[in-house]
């Protein structure tokens, strides 16, 4: 019965990895089609011929090396400003007293209601007033601070033991002494995993850079994309390759980092 249960549960967890990856792997292979294969009636599910044509023309014609490096700095600018922000709240909150700090963290929790579409309105009008429209300054703003990742590092940071951080004050360690050589040490693996939200969060974002950007000299991956999309509808192999340029950066990232990124999520869930 036990050896049944368990056949039963491989196979459905092999049907549901297939289920996930086909979609991955005909993209795969539909880049490295030529028009003769990805225009045919019946496209074969492997190239006929491989070519690597599509993505030569990204590269020489559609200017995606300029929109790839646009998505890496702001994703890598989005980071840093989300990391400097987000664990010096959160750890304020965690461990710091001053007037209105319950008020002020009430404030935050009923914000997360808000659906986040509706703060584009005021962000936008702010990045107006501010001269921010049309340059990668306005698409930084929304990942400055963001409720999340305050309260993700707040839940973390409370494992910390205070008799820890009292016996550094006693030894006559300055508050930035304290934060800097005991509490970001301690809040490794909720960095490692606040960075990797943040850094896929500004790298596959649509919505607000098609709101702030005009010209397409600061697109992003995403925006070039879809524009891609537009004027070369029926190419697909191209668009299989733009697609595959903007996803392959992120998925090494996430593989080289899933341990410290698992690792965070469960300590947060264990301590918070």
């Amino acid at each position: 019965m036990r050896i049944k249960t368990s056949l039963i549960s491989t196979s459905i967890l092999c049907f549901a990895t297939f289920l996930a990856l086909a979609p991955l792997f005909w993209m795969v292979s539909v880049s490295f089609m030529g028009p003769e294969d990805t225009n045919s009636l019946t496209p074969p599910i492997l190239p006929t011929k491989v070519t690597f044509e599509n993505y030569e023309l990204l590269f020489t014609q559609q200017s995606m090396g300029r929109y790839l490096l646009n998505s890496l700095i702001i994703s890598t600018c989005a980071t840093l400003l989300a990391l400097s922000f987000n664990i010096t709240a959160g750890y304020a909150f965690a461990k710091l007293k001053f007037t209105g700090k319950e008020k002020l963290f009430q404030g935050l929790l009923m914000a997360l209601v808000i659906p986040g579409q509706l703060s584009m309105f005021p962000l936008f009008f702010m990045a107006k007033n501010m001269g921010l429209l049309n340059s990668f300054g306005g698409v930084l703003i929304p990942f400055m601070a963001s409720l999340f990742g305050i309260l993700m590092v707040r839940q973390y940071a409370l494992s910390i033991p205070n008799e820890m951080l009292e016996a550094a004050r006693i030894d006559g360690a300055s508050e930035y002494q304290l934060f800097w050589h005991i509490v970001l040490p301690n809040l490794t693996p909720i960095m490692v995993t606040l960075a990797i939200f943040t850094f896929l969060g500004a790298w596959n974002d649509f919505l607000w850079p098609l709101i702030v950007l005009s010209d397409d000299k600061f697109y992003t991956l995403p925006l070039a994309l879809a524009g891609l999309s537009r004027e070369h509808v029926q190419d697909h192999g191209l668009i299989m390759a733009g697609a595959m340029v903007t996803i392959v950066p992120v998925l090494l990232i996430f593989l080289v980092l899933q341990r410290q990124y698992v690792r965070g999520l469960l300590a947060g869930s264990v301590k918070g």
